[in-house]
């Protein structure tokens, strides 16, 4: 007989199975420690990844700060170029406007230059009217084209002046013919050769005058008489006084 050796044969290489449990039931067992360390890898990516979240809080005031003052910069130079924009948009404002008006006026200015150029051509034959009127030769058609013609240039701005009487001005006058007349205190312009015409206060043509001034020497004699009649009157009531006083005594 042989002897068997405990611990050698088919009972030794199976491992103990519950009762009632097959030979299967015992490989998830066997496998269960590999499950154990695979979950024991992602402990250390855990503490890995909150190492990294905390640094990131850490960090994350002075980024955000950073960012903050990046953009006040970019705020500033869109400012600084708003208003150097802003201040370029008013310039030419001011100088369209400027423009405008200059425009304007130098509008009015051809048009007076144009207006006097046509109607210096036209003097002569509103003189020419003019005497005829004097003479009493305006008669018939004649008068209604010189009325008509009249009325049209004074549409057009054209304004006559010089009076008999008027004071000399020598920027409105000319003066053709000169006399001396007692009845006169000043310069004056005793009768008109040719009127003068303006637009507005452009003058066309100054008024050509016969003026007239004060007789020399006409003021002193008109000052001595009128202190003698002074002289005279007040020794006659120093007379009246000086006479009265001894009547009354």
């Amino acid at each position: 007989m042989t002897e068997e050796t405990p611990g050698f044969g088919d009972n030794a290489e199976q491992p103990d199975v519950p009762s009632g449990a097959t030979p299967d039931d015992a490989a998830p067992q066997a496998a269960e420690p590999s499950v154990e360390e695979g979950t024991a890898a992602p402990a250390g990516d855990a503490s890995k990844a909150s190492a990294q979240s905390a640094q990131s809080a850490q960090s994350g005031p002075s980024a955000q700060s950073a960012q903050d003052a990046g953009l006040l910069a970019q705020l500033d130079q869109v400012r600084t170029a708003l208003g150097e924009r802003t201040a370029d948009l008013q310039r030419l404002q001011a100088e369209y406007q400027n423009y405008r008006r200059r425009v304007e006026r130098d509008k009015v200015t051809v048009k007076e230059i144009a207006a006097a150029n046509l109607l210096s051509e036209l003097l002569p034959t509103l003189d020419d009217v003019g005497r005829a009127r004097e003479h009493g030769e305006l008669v018939g058609g004649f008068k209604s084209v010189a009325e008509a013609l009249e009325t049209v240039v004074a549409k057009m701005g054209l304004q006559q002046f010089g009076k008999e009487g008027e004071p000399f001005d020598p920027t409105i006058h000319e003066a053709l013919m000169h006399s001396y007349a007692p009845d006169v205190t000043e310069t004056t312009c005793v009768a008109i050769l040719q009127p003068g015409y303006r637009i507005g206060e452009r003058t066309i043509r100054p008024a050509r005058v016969a003026v007239a001034e004060p007789q020399p020497g006409a003021q002193t004699v008109k000052g001595d008489s009128e202190t003698a009649a002074s002289t005279d009157s007040a020794d006659a009531a120093e007379d009246k006084e000086t006479g009265g006083g001894p009547d009354e005594g």
